[in-house]
């Protein structure tokens, strides 16, 4: 597969008129020329470019560009954790600290990504948007699939690891409450006065109406389960306080 050719104008917008050399060192030979060079795998030279920056403690904007560009090429983030581990032994633990603070940040969207994709292929159900409608109800992101709304309401709510939603109660003035039914990951579901308890795939919970009550993921776990709306008369959901920290954290 042909390579796309990699082109530079950072030199001329920044040094233009008052480096005009520099500039045009910098992209039509450095980038210009020196990156278009085939000797050299592409992916390969973005390793030797933060290794170099790094054992030169060079870690300003210029690094998070060449982590940036790194990631683009296809350095992952195992393989820069063990470049830049490699070369702490030679170069300096500090430097190493340094680029990895840079790192950990250039690669933390994909990291969430990747997990997220894997919890997906671990259910059939599909994870479905944002919950943005109930955003304020929530601690963290959630997203929301509905399966049906007719008969009977039944939607997949997806949790990231540490999300839950308030304390809340289902009202009804005859019937009415809910049934969660855990398809993927682990989390917790739990009732006013009463300890939490741990769900994971195939767990049921019957949720009576009137009963006050919260449910989400475990810290280190993504967690999706079915949310089945009981039939009720008069039915509504009464949001109230978010779940303490504190209480939270308790949870393993």
């Amino acid at each position: 597969m042909k390579r796309e050719k990699i082109t530079q104008d950072a030199g001329r917008k920044a040094l233009g008129e008052f480096a005009p050399d520099f500039a045009h060192f910098n992209d039509d030979v450095l980038f210009g020329e020196n990156w278009n060079n085939g000797d050299i795998d592409h992916k390969t030279r973005c390793i030797i470019t933060v290794v170099a920056l790094m054992a030169s403690g060079i870690t300003d904007s210029s690094l998070k560009y060449h982590l940036e560009n790194a990631k683009k090429a296809g350095v992952t983030k195992k393989e820069m954790a063990a470049a830049v581990t490699h070369v702490a032994f030679y170069a300096g633990w500090p430097k190493a600290w340094a680029v990895f603070n840079m790192a950990k940040d250039v690669w933390a969207e994909e990291s969430a990504e990747t997990a997220m994709a894997a919890h997906a292929n671990e259910m059939v159900f599909p994870i479905g948007a944002p919950n943005d409608g109930f955003k304020q109800y929530f601690s963290g992101k959630s997203y929301l699939a509905p399966l049906s709304k007719e008969q009977v309401g039944i939607f997949n709510v997806t949790f990231e690891p540490s999300c839950r939603n308030n304390w809340h109660i289902h009202r009804a003035g005859k019937g009415g409450g809910q049934i969660l039914i855990c398809v993927a990951g682990r989390g917790y579901y739990q009732e006013w006065g009463k300890k939490a308890i741990e769900m994971k795939p195939g767990d049921v919970i019957n949720i009576p109406a009137g009963v006050k009550h919260w449910h989400g993921a475990a810290k280190d776990s993504w967690f999706s389960h079915l949310a089945i709306e009981v039939p009720g008369e008069n039915s509504s959901n009464e949001w109230l306080e978010p779940v303490k920290d504190e209480e939270y954290n308790k949870l393993k």
